[in-house]
């Protein structure tokens, strides 16, 4: 792989914490909202190893600086990776895909088959109707419209399933949790125990949390998506949304779901 270079002079220190690490060979991406922004708004997730990096997710609209000057400090560059897995359609997470993948044409595009029409444009985003970006700043909606003629460029290389073992990073589970998107996916690690929920879970001042109902169009398909989750061994499950947590994570997703299913 090859080893962080000088940027000096070039993308600028966005904010001053940008990547977290996570494990060996694995990172956070930490996204901000606003150069003053206490904490990140979205995270994806980078690995690697020596068959290559491996992002999930790529973030929202014009933050393409932030992921490049992340990967940076994380010790790679964006030529290095090989793939990136997309856990669902929302804008938050696909917004420099096409970007990323016109710049590195061999980087490869792995997502849930009920994602793929979505991320390619052939179906609009389930979430942004006409009627939301219509209530949407002039700047946005332009921003937005740009990134909708972009999406038919993308390909998807390989449409992953429900229970697939990934022969990458030491072994990565496909867990397809329907509800906040009909593809929606999360990823399970056994070698670390740790659990990338994507927006099935988020961390809301310090507690695990569900998916957020304003944005889970089906949010009792995303409660009964949890069981899936619910057996797992696990030593931490990281959010898109909220980042880590690590305090007794089974027994609290455990308590969560009871707690969801008798709302």
């Amino acid at each position: 792989m090859k080893k962080k270079q000088d940027t000096k002079g070039g993308v600028p220190d966005i904010h001053p914490e940008n990547h977290m690490k996570l494990g060996q060979h694995i990172a956070s991406i930490e996204l901000y909202t606003h150069q003053d922004s206490a904490e990140p708004a979205y995270q994806p997730v980078l690995l690697w190893d020596d068959s290559g990096a491996t992002l999930v997710d790529t973030g929202n609209i014009g933050q393409m600086d932030q992921v490049t000057q992340a990967v940076e400090d994380a010790g790679l560059q964006l030529s290095d990776i090989k793939r990136i897995i997309v856990t669902h359609q929302d804008i938050d997470h696909i917004s420099n895909l096409a970007e990323l993948t016109a710049e590195y044409p061999d980087i490869e595009v792995w997502a849930h088959a009920d994602e793929v029409p979505y991320i390619t444009g052939v179906k609009p985003l389930i979430k942004m109707t006409d009627e939301r970006l219509a209530k949407m700043p002039e700047a946005a909606q332009s921003a937005i419209r740009s990134l909708f003629d972009r999406l038919p460029s993308i390909r998807i290389a390989r449409e992953i399933k429900d229970g697939e073992l990934l022969d990458i990073h030491g072994g990565m589970r496909v867990i397809h949790t329907p509800g906040h998107t009909p593809g929606h996916i999360c990823l399970y690690m056994p070698k670390e125990k740790m659990l990338l929920a994507a927006d099935e879970l988020r961390v809301v001042n310090g507690e695990l949390a569900g998916p957020a109902e304003a944005f889970t169009p089906d949010m009792e398909e995303a409660v009964r998506s949890m069981h899936k989750l619910k057996d797992l061994p696990l030593d931490n499950i990281f959010c898109y949304h909220g980042g880590l947590y690590d305090q007794a994570p089974s027994v609290r997703l455990a308590e969560l779901l009871k707690s969801l299913e008798q709302s």
